[in-house]
């Protein structure tokens, strides 16, 4: 059961009143950990109560300092230091053991906080043995994405995600992310919404990346071939990540062991920060055309009063099913054409359509967007020559002959994936297109900055709980940046201490 849970009043009033005293004598100490300080003031781990609730038991030892395990390790992530130190670290720091929420007196050991995560997670990740998958000998080109491995997985997911299949919707409810997931949504993200950094209509972006265990895909042989002489058995080995699978890098053009990390995204323009909005681990082989169209399903149920505007992504996407689901919700594609769909068309054939969905004019010009016709639902293109954005040629004489030139219309029910709501080519299209790069984005900030790649973590329970972590330092980076440009949160003055301190 859960033990005493301190409120986010609380800890504000101990941490305030501990390391006011300590800046008076010492503000160097105080200010060596200025923003992370600053970051864990505004963090209101309040609604984390509710959420955990459930996952403990009404009688036997209460779980005590639950919120404070929390914010440790959002703190422990935004430091860059790795949990087998941490302990040691809060025992001999005051500054940070305050900011954690501890004291000397009631620390907790390194196992609490992987009980914490265990009963977060609920994902039997013991060791077991099974045959070895050896590194696959194939490689793609560059760029070149490893192909589904069910081609119509994608369809039939969507089918039954239009049609509100009861058993999808109790597959997603039984996931073991799904509390670390309301952790996320619940306690950061509708705090970003509230103060308004995300905004209630968005556009999202969705993107996947590769992430390697540390774990060994060889795993560790228990039989006595060896010793009998037969080096290549074909025994079952004990693996200390049973979950992991191999997977290609595009990017870097290798493969890898692991899991693939899907992310969503969106971009705040204001201040120019990335924020992620979903997050979730899957099976390094699964492609991202599998993983986005369940991360649609998820995110609408994790943000029911959040609308999509558009969702934006790679050409792993590009398939007549993922187009179908956006266009049910009112969503506008923004999708990366596949160079492998070319010539895979639904629109009507006289029509002369290039590859990327624009008109082409009898002189071999795009044709230029011109608007919208709301009352019959289509598109209107005008001659490029007319425009001043082409050069007359030949084709212009037996061409349209008014001077207003020629004019073509579109429909995106003919073909959801070259006729989108928003018009391929056209300048609204491409400046959607740009925010893509917010998923990359944050990607490297997850990867990289807060050294989830670097730190080599097994198992997908740890490594899911602690991109979350780094998700919680990147929206706590942005409401921080927020509050302190709108004059509601200012460290000098809390601390009172000099600037040029």
């Amino acid at each position: 059961m859960l033990g005493c849970w301190r409120s986010n009043k609380d800890y504000q009033s101990f941490v305030l009143t501990k390391l006011k005293a300590l800046a008076e004598i010492f503000p160097e100490s105080v200010l060596e950990y200025k923003d992370s300080i600053s970051k864990m003031l505004i963090l209101n781990l309040d609604p984390l109560k509710d959420i955990i609730t459930p996952l403990y038991s009404l009688t036997g030892r209460p779980a005590e300092m639950q919120p404070e395990i929390f914010r440790s390790l959002i703190l422990m992530n935004d430091l860059g230091i790795q949990l087998d130190n941490w302990t040691e670290k809060l025992r001999l720091n005051p500054v940070l053991r305050t900011i954690a929420g501890f004291t000397l007196d009631n620390l907790v050991n390194t196992s609490s906080y992987y009980d914490f995560i265990n009963r977060i997670i609920r994902l039997d990740e013991r060791p077991r043995l099974k045959k070895i998958k050896f590194k696959p000998k194939e490689k793609l080109k560059k760029g070149e994405k490893l192909p589904p491995k069910n081609p119509g997985i994608v369809a039939k997911i969507v089918n039954q995600i239009i049609n509100n299949n009861d058993k999808f919707i109790e597959q997603l409810d039984r996931r073991p992310e799904r509390f670390l997931q309301k952790i996320f949504a619940k306690v950061c993200v509708f705090k970003s919404i509230e103060i308004g950094i995300v905004p209630d209509s968005v556009s999202i972006s969705g993107d996947g990346t590769c992430i390697e265990t540390g774990a060994s895909p060889s795993g560790v042989k228990v039989c006595n071939c060896k010793e009998e002489g037969n080096f290549r058995c074909t025994c079952d080995r004990k693996f200390s990540d049973p979950n992991a699978t191999w997977g290609w890098d595009s990017h870097k053009e290798i493969n890898f062991y692991g899991y693939t990390g899907y992310f969503i995204s969106t971009y705040n323009k204001s201040l120019k920060m990335d924020l992620p909005l979903y997050l979730r681990l899957v099976e390094a082989s699964r492609h991202d055309s599998v993983s986005a169209v369940f991360a649609l399903a998820e995110f609408r149920e994790l943000y029911p009063d959040l609308q999509i505007d558009t969702f934006i992504s790679d050409s792993a996407s590009d398939n007549y099913a993922t187009y179908e689901l956006l266009n049910h919700g009112g969503i506008n594609a923004v999708i990366a054409l596949n160079s492998k769909n070319t010539g895979n068309y639904q629109y009507p054939p006289a029509l002369h359509i290039n590859d990327n969905g624009v008109p082409v004019c009898p002189g071999g010009y795009e044709m230029i967007f011109n608007g919208f016709c709301k009352d019959r639902c289509r598109f209107k293109w005008r001659c490029p020559c007319v425009l001043g954005k082409a050069e007359p040629c030949e084709a212009c004489q037996n061409c349209s002959p008014p001077s207003y030139g020629r004019v073509i219309y579109t429909k995106p029910d003919w073909d959801l994936r070259l006729f989108t709501r928003i018009p391929r080519g056209s300048d609204a299209w491409k400046l959607k297109m740009k925010e893509r790069t917010a998923a990359e984005r944050v990607n490297n900030r997850i990867l990289n900055d807060y050294g989830i790649e670097k730190a080599k973590q097994r198992g997908k329970k740890r490594i899911s709980f602690f991109t979350t972590i780094a998700g919680f330092n990147i929206h706590l980076d942005a409401q921080l940046k927020k509050l302190t440009a709108d004059n509601q949160f200012d460290f000098y003055q809390i601390f009172n201490i000099n600037k040029a301190a």
